[in-house]
């Protein structure tokens, strides 16, 4: 597919069968992220990818036993596909996804938010030219903060300097896949 035809086709998907990827494919989902843009060309990032479907759901549910919503600065996602923003008694900030891959970088670099979310970008973009659907989900920092968390990495052998920052849900749609949204005006300019 073109590259802003599979840019403007791709959506945030919240609603996944119960069906896997297979582990070719997340492997080049992965090798996506590798070869995102990175500051300085330090390639420091780290991705683990799960392909552990009960896996995914405890992670899922780390990730939403944090999440504070008075930072929120709307409250509302989708109609389509609801978000744990449109609907608090949702457990899993995963929803369901079967896999999902984990996007680590350096706690006190300066660019290791920017350099863990063009990673996530390449992946879904990725994913989205393989028929997968997918979500970039964030709150990785808190996800991983208490004792069943900190469990995981030791066992993963992520370095104690690193830090989750973003979440690449994958799986396959359930229901129809969404129609995009309007894109809202006046969000860009060109000054010559």
């Amino acid at each position: 597919m073109e590259l802003l035809k599979l840019m403007k086709y791709r959506r945030s998907i919240r609603k996944y069968q119960d069906r896997q990827i297979s582990r070719e494919d997340m492997e080049t989902i992965i090798e996506a992220g590798i070869y995102a843009p990175n500051a300085g060309g330090g390639q420091r990032s780290i991705i683990v990818g799960i392909r552990n479907a009960e896996l995914a759901e405890k992670i899922g549910r780390l990730n939403v036993a944090r999440f504070d919503r008075s930072r929120l600065s709307g409250s509302y996602v989708s109609i389509d596909q609801p978000s744990i923003i449109d609907d608090p008694t949702m457990k899993s900030g995963f929803y369901g996804a079967p896999a999902v891959c984990v996007v680590f970088a350096m706690k006190n670099f300066l660019y290791s938010i920017p350099d863990a979310f063009c990673c996530a970008e390449n992946m879904v973009l990725m994913a989205t030219e393989l028929g997968i659907s997918s979500c970039v989900i964030a709150r990785g920092e808190e996800t991983f903060s208490g004792e069943i968390g900190e469990a995981l990495l030791k066992e993963w052998n992520i370095p104690e300097n690193y830090i989750a920052r973003c979440f690449v849900l994958l799986g396959y749609c359930e229901g129809e896949y969404p129609q995009p949204k309007l894109r809202k005006t006046q969000r860009s300019k060109i000054i010559e």
